[in-house]
């Protein structure tokens, strides 16, 4: 049996190289790693460990492939998973933990138990920080979209309610979650319409979108679309195909429960309030920033950073609008996201995803596809199309500032 070269000071043997590497690839995909960061980071490890390996992951498996020299028998394994749960204090304790590997800190042989014991540790904020993660995040997007004070407020308490539900259905087990899209969209419309009867100028739409907006698709439907222009074919169709399910279950939800609603009330087609003032939106800007990472648990310790990293992208949206068009906008805020992601990994030695994940998010186009096919089930077909097919050309966008922000500064092999 071949035996590695030096890896944290000690010799790793082809076994025990297998077995650590399909340990570590299975936590971060857990964790919410991407597909790309997964195969990067686990061709980067075998490198260390002294082996050579191919690996292709998507939302529901990884093909673990490695051999101890390029004329040896190839070792192969395809892994059924669940669908990942982004958690980005647990992918960031595994990335300390893989550091103090690599530095002779822990040994391999003591990582493993050390890795289930991340799956244990309770989420860094409590159910209440988590809700108003939710809640942030509604007080927050529904001015930036354009909505009033009512329908800022009401988005609010929608989203909490939808945190809820989320909730619910996580303890009701994988067919209920399946259905969650729906079920919260449906719940949310419905309200949002009787509540309607009593605040005529509530925007339907806005309210809805911002009540929900948490759970929207637009990271996976955008990561899907970079994938297949990546030619990662499997992994690319799973995400957007996911993504473009999950964004028809809340259309179909939410229209749901607004018809449902107008057999018992009347809606008007009143026009919507006047627009929060510019001043308030800029200030609600950070409770937006701060409650994505705290939905997407964010560590106490990295919290601080990733609401910089994302008000910064942000700037560079504006700068980019301001300039030329929404699309240059996407286009450096995504650059300069990367940029002083990666950066920071190198400075910190942890992983990218933790600051880029709720920047890109903050970026996506998911709101856009919401919109689309709101106002094609509302009878605006034209409109509909053009803002279904603008979330492609948005995510085509991100793509691209990713590509340059990773020639700018090439990221390091972090999960």
């Amino acid at each position: 049996m071949k035996i590695s070269n030096f890896f944290g000071g000690t010799k790793v043997s082809f076994d025990e190289a297998w077995e650590f590497i399909v340990k570590v690839g299975v936590a971060a995909h857990q964790y919410g790693s991407t597909s790309t960061r997964v195969e990067y980071f686990l061709s980067g490890l075998a490198d260390k460990l002294g082996y050579q390996g191919v690996f292709k992951s998507t939302p529901t498996e990884i093909t673990f492939a490695l051999r101890e020299t390029p004329n040896a028998v190839q070792r192969i394994e395809i892994m059924p998973l669940p669908t990942p749960n982004t958690d980005l204090d647990k992918l960031a304790r595994l990335g300390d933990l893989l550091k103090e590997i690599e530095e002779g800190k822990v040994s391999i042989a003591d990582a493993y138990e050390l890795i289930d014991a991340i799956d244990k540790v309770p989420p860094p904020w409590g159910k209440f920080a988590s809700m108003m993660g939710y809640a942030l995040t509604g007080l927050g997007i529904a001015p930036l979209l354009g909505a009033g004070w009512n329908d800022t407020i009401v988005a609010t308490v929608l989203s909490i309610l939808v945190y809820i539900l989320v909730q619910i259905s996580a303890r009701i087990g994988p067919v209920a979650m399946s259905w969650m899209p729906l079920n919260t969209a449906l719940i949310a419309g419905f309200l949002a319409a009787i509540i309607k009867y009593w605040i005529p100028d509530l925007n339907l739409v806005l309210v809805i979108l911002s009540a929900v907006a948490i759970i929207l698709p637009g990271f996976s439907i955008s990561l899907g679309a970079g994938e297949l222009v990546a030619q990662k074919i499997l992994s690319g169709m799973a995400n957007l195909m996911s993504g473009l399910i999950t964004l028809l279950k809340q259309i179909a939800g939410s229209v749901i429960g607004v018809g449902f609603a107008s057999l018992i009330v009347s809606i008007s087609n009143t026009t919507s309030e006047i627009p929060v003032d510019q001043m308030w939106v800029f200030l609600l800007f950070p409770l937006l920033l701060v409650g994505l990472s705290l939905a997407f648990q964010t560590s106490r310790r990295d919290l601080p950073w990733a609401v910089v990293v994302s008000a910064i992208a942000y700037s560079g949206v504006l700068l980019g609008s301001s300039i030329l068009d929404s699309n240059l906008g996407n286009l450096l805020g995504t650059i300069i996201a990367v940029v002083i992601s990666n950066i920071w990994a190198r400075k910190t030695g942890r992983p990218t995803s933790i600051v880029l994940i709720p920047a890109i998010v903050l970026l996506v186009s998911g709101t856009i596809g919401f919109r689309g096919i709101a106002s094609m089930a509302q009878g605006d077909m034209v409109l509909g199309v053009q803002q279904f097919f603008r979330m492609f050309v948005v995510a085509m966008t991100i793509l691209a500032g990713i590509m340059i922000g990773y020639t700018i500064v090439r990221p390091e092999r972090s999960l």
